[in-house]
């Protein structure tokens, strides 16, 4: 029975999200996750796995999320297809360990059989299991369901071993996704129901101790999160702190009305603001008091009660936008663990009614209804997510007065080639927000796509006032500020770059490049140049011709010309593999100029 249930759960999972491996990387996080990062990009190494471990990725430390694109890089290159069969497979193994795990601890198969298939292909889980970047998702909630399940063991038969292996367990969950810092108190709740563990106060006293270490976990991470996102910018934190807390109370009751009610679900839900109505804030503010009342009344008839609301709760704690980046009002993607507090409630309280009780096959049927329901309306969400156009296409059909939609439309059709629509689309997205700095920035390349460079520097220049770590902007912004000739200026947006992230592969090769082939001597420093490029070059996996190349002019700067021939014949070889006849022609020119005594000067910067 239970290998049958377990084999019909994975069916179930892979019938819904199977199709996305058909689908597309999109334009929303997935290139700084995954194909448009070199760090990962290039696989598995042990020099990337340092990184991953050293460095913050996307505004977060979460290095083992990292490691596993990684790893998926190293397995099918950047083929999407292979991305979303990881997805799909990690969240098959949570839907699995829920089920194995709700059926261990309350003895009632049928029952955790339903919750693990509601979680399995409830239609919110679209945007945590098709969406590539939100792999953080799967593989904290994996090393979520064994951390339960590892403290589950340990409660049985107590042991040091045991413990450590929990906590394990749990420090990776928090370096997959810090959102789990909630995990201890979860542990709490299930100590309540269903493992009886407390039953009164010194029993309560007894489990909090029992968990000091992993609040000390969750401390730390909690710590390394500030740190990794002190130099975000866009978030709800830049809001009035009145405003997010009449959001957050609103959307702990938006996520329930979703649960039972899982339409015009999009990828982004802009923030209210200070829209919401004084009747939805207090409306809301009234329900879940009233809740948390009746559930701790009613907690000794009905325990599941008290564990499946506050797991809801206090789970959802971390990211319902108090503290949070991004400038989302909510996402469904938050729900993922929280979500199953609701659905042990509702299980356990429709199975517990007295009349159902004595029918079951009523529940039967009432059970399979359902979840044909979710399942058709989970594959029709999923099918949005097949590219980045039908995905923003339908966020603009949802939410009309998007700016982050239409700057996703913007960039689909700037890849396009349709610059003048591109155009037109940021246009809109910045009407609707002047200060986005993501919109000014699309803009500038748009602008510069088409031929405007000036115009293009001056939205460069204002994304940069709002979003200054943004470092592809600013490399872009140099770039176009040295083919104005207006070197300085352009070597200090890269030394900025290289302020907020020392490993910026481009700001190193640009800066190396002038401070070795600039015209103006002021300009030219080639023991730096030197620094730069090798630093660079180690990045790169020494797989750039284009960075060999300006290797060897840092080298024959320094008067290294051996030293030069020899960078710039590594990257003649690589530009024949790559067939870059362009390059090839260049660096078989440098070669003859190093191979006779003479620096290169690159009269193209003078202007």
């Amino acid at each position: 029975m239970i290998l049958a249930l377990c084999v019909f759960l994975v069916a179930l999972t892979w019938l819904v999200f199977g199709q996305t491996l058909g689908h597309e990387f999109v334009n929303y996080d997935d290139s700084s996750y995954v194909y448009g990062n070199p760090n990962i990009a290039q696989g598995l190494s042990v020099r990337g796995v340092l990184w991953a471990f050293t460095h913050v990725h996307s505004q977060n430390w979460h290095p083992l999320t990292t490691i596993s694109h990684m790893l998926d890089c190293q397995l099918f290159g950047l083929r999407p297809g292979g991305h979303h069969f990881t997805n799909v497979l990690l969240h098959s193994i949570a839907v699995l360990l829920l089920f194995l795990l709700l059926r261990d601890m309350t003895r009632n198969i049928w029952r955790s059989a339903f919750v693990a298939a509601v979680f399995a292909i409830h239609p919110l889980r679209a945007e945590s299991v098709a969406w590539i970047a939100e792999r953080k998702d799967l593989l904290s909630g994996v090393f979520f369901m064994l951390t339960l399940a590892a403290y589950v063991r340990y409660t049985r038969a107590p042991a040091f071993g045991r413990y450590l292996t929990m906590s394990i367990l749990f420090a990776c969950g928090l370096m997959s996704k810090p959102m789990l810092v909630t995990v201890p108190f979860v542990l709490l709740l299930i100590d309540y129901w269903p493992l009886q563990r407390i039953v009164d106060f010194r029993s309560f006293r007894r489990m909090i101790n029992e968990k000091i270490p992993l609040f000390v976990l969750s401390a730390a991470s909690c710590v390394a999160t500030i740190l990794a996102q002190r130099q975000a910018t866009g978030s709800t934190g830049e809001l009035p702190l009145l405003w997010r807390i009449n959001n957050a109370i609103v959307t702990c009751v938006t996520y329930i009305w979703q649960m039972f009610c899982p339409t015009r679900l999009s990828v982004f839900y802009p923030h209210p603001e200070n829209r919401l109505s004084i009747l939805q804030i207090f409306g809301a503010a009234i329900f879940l008091i009233t809740v948390s009342v009746l559930v701790i009344i009613l907690r000794r008839q009905r325990p599941y009660l008290l564990t499946g609301w506050f797991w809801y709760l206090i789970m959802l704690a971390p990211v319902i936008g108090i503290f949070q980046v991004g400038l989302q009002g909510h996402a469904d993607r938050y729900t993922y663990l929280p979500h199953i507090g609701l659905y042990l409630l509702v299980t356990w309280s429709v199975a517990e009614t007295a009349i159902l009780r004595a029918r079951k096959e009523i529940l039967f049927g009432v059970s399979t209804v359902v979840l044909l329901a979710l399942a058709l309306s989970a594959r029709r969400q999923t099918a949005y997510w097949k590219n980045g156009e039908t995905l923003w296409r339908h966020a603009l059909a949802i939410t009309p007065n998007s700016d982050m939609a239409y700057a996703g439309v913007g960039g689909v059709l700037l890849d396009k080639g349709q610059t003048d629509e591109a155009i037109e689309q940021f246009e809109r997205a910045l009407s609707i927000r002047p200060n986005s700095g993501q919109a000014h920035a699309a803009l500038g390349n748009a602008l510069l796509k088409k031929g405007d460079a000036a115009q293009a520097i001056v939205h460069w220049q204002k994304s940069l006032e709002l979003q200054p770590e943004n470092v592809e902007t600013r490399d872009q912004l140099g770039a176009a500020l040295a083919q104005q000739g207006r070197l300085r200026e352009a070597m200090a947006e890269w030394r900025k770059s290289l302020e907020y992230n020392p490993d910026d592969g481009n700001a190193l090769n640009n800066l190396a490049w002038m401070l070795a082939a600039a015209p103006e001597a002021s300009l030219r420093d080639g023991a730096k140049a030197v620094q730069f490029a090798q630093r660079a070059l180690q990045l790169s996996g020494k797989r750039s011709a284009m960075i060999f190349r300006t290797l060897a002019a840092a080298y024959a700067e320094n008067g290294r010309f051996p030293d030069a021939v020899d960078a710039a014949k590594s990257g003649l070889q690589l530009a024949i593999e790559q067939q870059n006849a362009g390059l090839r022609a260049e660096l078989e020119q440098n070669i003859e100029l190093y191979q006779a005594g003479s620096p290169y000067r690159d009269a193209g910067l003078a202007k």
